[in-house]
């Protein structure tokens, strides 16, 4: 195993510290697992909570700060942070105004973020949620009862972070999240497995000169494995995917996310694959991101993701952003 860590044990906690000591605009609380912004809370202003296991990395500490989150709860490599993370991290970004939680459909952040719900509200602290369920690729997996959560969380955690900091009550917010997940679709393809540090070898067996379509953030298989293709035919075999299970009426935003491995070199290329197909497909893209933001530790592979957007969804998404993960107009 090559990996720069200490011991597997540490490696989030390790991880922390040295978030904390890269950002100080940013609250760090290493024993308890949480990361807040450290203007919180801020007055009058909907707050919004994430989190998800580990190694998914910038998702979703590196989206804390002005214009997204306002607190992310780390778990261990791929596991699911406990309500008791949820419950301090809604109390101490809560200014009254509510608090919104994004949870991705996997079983156990669904249920501890429902558990969570219930004892913040037993707080007096007003709770909303949203589910991100955007992988059209399988339906029930090894991690979920319906489809798995991936790049549409950076839309949501955007847009709506956008919306909360306009001063948008909770309703709204948590309207416009769901909206935002609705109008979003994404697939993903593997070109290797990933490496959790507590194995210390990959997750599963991909043959040399084979790939997995569909794949999910914690390696889980995908739709079908295929010999090798080639960047063009993947862009193909994505898009064409998307588009069977949503067909977009207005211009969409486009993210092309590296899921760890792959540098910018190929994704950069992938991405003009992808634009390629689009147009052939007549889907016009409003905006683009290209790089790695929502990963599965060391897998080569990428994922699009496409949401549908109109005049108000563009604005919230030219916002600005200041996170370690995103950032521009700021």
């Amino acid at each position: 195993m090559r990996m720069l860590i200490n011991v597997a044990e540490t490696v989030v906690a390790d991880a922390l510290r040295g978030m904390a000591a890269a950002h100080p605009e940013l609250t760090v609380d290493v024993e308890n697992r949480v990361v807040v912004r450290r203007d919180a809370p801020v007055a009058g202003k909907v707050a919004l909570v994430s989190g998800g296991g580990s190694g998914h990395e910038p998702l979703h500490g590196g989206f804390v700060g002005p214009g997204m989150l306002s607190a992310a709860c780390p778990g261990e490599v791929f596991t699911s942070p406990v309500p008791d993370q949820m419950v301090r991290a809604a109390a101490a970004v809560d200014s009254g105004a509510g608090v919104l939680f994004v949870v991705k459909n996997y079983t156990g952040d669904v249920l501890n973020f429902d558990m969570a719900a219930e004892l913040a509200e037993d707080e007096g602290i007003q709770v909303a949620k949203v589910l991100i369920d955007d992988d059209v690729a399988v339906t029930d997996s090894l991690y979920t009862a319906g489809r798995r959560g991936t790049g549409a969380t950076l839309f949501v955690e955007k847009i709506a972070g956008a919306a909360a900091e306009e001063g948008q009550p909770l309703e709204r917010v948590a309207a416009l999240a769901s909206r935002i997940n609705e109008n979003s679709r994404s697939f993903g393809v593997a070109l290797s497995a990933c490496t959790t540090p507590a194995k210390g070898s990959p997750t599963f067996d991909l043959p040399a000169g084979e790939l997995e379509l569909g794949i999910g953030i914690h390696g889980e298989p995908g739709r079908e494995r295929r010999a090798m293709m080639t960047s063009g035919e993947i862009a193909e075999a994505a898009v064409d995917a998307i588009l069977a299970d949503f067909q977009p009426r207005n211009p969409v935003l486009l993210l092309v996310n590296g899921m760890g491995a792959t540098p910018l070199l190929e994704l950069y290329g992938f991405h003009g694959e992808v634009q390629r197909v689009l147009a052939a497909r007549g889907v016009a893209v409003a905006r683009v991101l290209v790089g790695n933001y929502v990963t599965s530790l060391d897998m080569a592979g990428a994922s699009v993701t496409l949401c549908q957007v109109d005049e108000e969804v563009l604005r919230l998404w030219d916002a600005p952003v200041r996170t370690p993960g995103l950032r521009w107009g700021m």
